[in-house]
């Protein structure tokens, strides 16, 4: 069967003259999409002077739907968006792509627990990696949100070959956001006064928010923080939150995700400003991680370029939190070893 293809050739008035970049966005139907659109296309993620040309990828039945969001978009006049395409087909979407969103992915049922979300969501992987190493700019920025996002990453970075692997990253900025969240309110100041709290690990319950270089408010997180608190409820809360606000709302973290997806590739994009932030990426090694999974690591992005924080010492509660992620990661690529090349 073949593509079909929404819009292009949209081409608005502009108050920049920089060159267009081309950004992807795979289940742009979507809940998480959907939001994730109008934040890019108004310049929050890659700049308000830097105009985009926006490249959608939805499933054949997701095509109507995203008929409507084009429509939208479109109707909300944004200057940076020099042009709309959407499409169901992976090359088409990726094509000289600069920065790809991997959202699109299964989502999980009441029935499924997370080796079945693994299966069912590795083969979309395999087919999107081969697609960006076919197509996409060889300097992408690529972002894995679908879960199981660090595995899946790791799945599209294995069928990306000619595509280097520090370019594959997985989104561990919204378990940082949500621990940033509940500091600032359990201080009572704004969540810009929290720094340097970022996640170790797995975007799974297993993951660890590490305190311990983080501050709030110029304080240091542990001496403003009772361990109990920081080891326990707050540990919990963070692990769990996804949970509660299904319970909560009827439905999975949309907005949320939505905005830590432009967290993390604002950040790489135009730099950390020196601070401590959350990125997946495959391991090298770092701080004892085996290479050949996604792991997240404490990260400051400048120029362009991710940089793992190599000096922080690692105390025990830490290391039994590093242990337990390296275990759950090790057991997700095993069980898609055949995906992997």
């Amino acid at each position: 069967m073949g593509a079909t293809v929404i819009g292009s050739q949209f081409t608005p008035l502009s108050m920049t003259t920089q060159t267009p970049i081309r950004v992807a966005v795979t289940g742009a139907a979507g809940n998480i999409g959907y939001a994730l659109l109008w934040r890019i296309a108004s310049g929050d993620c890659f700049g308000t002077n830097q105009p985009v040309i926006l490249q959608l990828l939805e499933i054949p039945p997701g095509m109507q739907r995203l008929d409507g969001v084009i429509m939208e978009l479109r109707d909300s006049a944004f200057p940076l968006v020099h042009d709309i395409i959407g499409t169901d087909n992976a090359e088409i979407a990726f094509n000289d792509a600069d920065a790809i969103f991997l959202v699109g992915s299964r989502p999980r049922t009441k029935d499924m627990d997370r080796s079945d979300l693994v299966a069912a969501n590795g083969p979309i992987f395999v087919g999107q990696g081969k697609a960006i190493d076919a197509v996409a700019s060889r300097n992408v920025k690529v972002i894995t949100v679908g879960n199981p996002c660090n595995t899946n990453a790791l799945i599209a970075s294995a069928n990306a070959p000619g595509i280097s692997s520090r370019q594959f990253t997985a989104m561990t900025r919204l378990d940082q956001n949500r621990a940033v969240g509940l500091m600032a309110q359990r201080a009572g100041v704004p969540a810009s006064k929290v720094q340097d709290v970022f996640i170790w690990g797995n975007h799974a319950n297993t993951m660890y928010p590490d305190p311990r270089f983080g501050t709030v408010d110029g304080k240091s997180a542990t001496d403003l923080f009772d361990s109990d608190w920081l080891q326990g409820s707050f540990l919990d809360t963070v692990a769990t939150r996804g949970k509660s606000i299904i319970m909560a709302r009827g439905a999975s973290s949309a907005a949320s995700a939505a905005s830590a997806a432009v967290d993390h590739m604002r950040d790489w994009w135009q730099g950390s400003n020196g601070r401590i932030v959350s990125v997946s990426l495959r391991s090298e090694g770092w701080y004892g991680v085996p290479e050949g999974i996604v792991f997240s690591f404490p990260c400051r992005c400048e120029g362009g370029q991710v940089t793992v924080v190599e000096d922080l010492p690692v105390d025990a509660f830490a290391q039994a939190k590093i242990d337990e992620n390296v275990a759950a990661l090790l057991e997700e690529r095993d069980a898609v070893s055949d995906l992997l090349g």
